[in-house]
């Protein structure tokens, strides 16, 4: 009876370990909708995401969205702030480590063109081919609140 007693003892502080993970979902592409402008998110290469600190989950279609989004945020109180790779559809990568790139080369779901990277070498691999201009995430966040 015991060892049943710790068994449970174990199981029950294991489960309030994992509840308290806090990690980003997957992005459901086709199922999910953008928490701005509720589109359905589709589009594997602009998606993007931030998660809180206490793990409540907010998905976008864009990464223009999450960036007006982020505006009454105070990204320090954030666990997570993901962007879509444009190189590698699906793959999630910091925001604040991003290259990102504003080209009409490569359209966005929101329509500013605006595409990320998870290295830099990639971006300006894109821009040798076509007109556009490199932001880091600081230089972003500012170029979109003056437009």
């Amino acid at each position: 009876m015991k060892l049943i007693g710790r068994f449970i003892t174990y199981l029950l502080f294991s489960l309030s370990l994992l509840s308290c993970s806090v990690e980003p979902e997957k992005i459901e592409f086709g199922k999910d909708y953008c928490h701005s402008c509720k589109m359905n998110i589709v589009d594997k290469t602009h998606a993007a995401q931030y998660v809180t600190s206490k793990g409540k989950q907010f998905k976008f279609d864009s990464i223009e969205c999450l960036v007006n989004e982020l505006k009454s945020k105070d990204e320090q109180e954030l666990a997570f702030i993901n962007v879509a790779n444009y190189a590698n559809p699906g793959e999630m990568i910091p925001a604040l480590k991003a290259s990102y790139v504003i080209s009409t080369a490569i359209k966005s779901p929101m329509g500013m063109n605006l595409s990320a990277f998870k290295e830099e070498k990639a971006a300006l691999e894109v821009l040798q081919n076509h007109d556009g201009v490199i932001y880091t995430w600081e230089i972003l966040k500012q170029h979109i609140s003056a437009n």
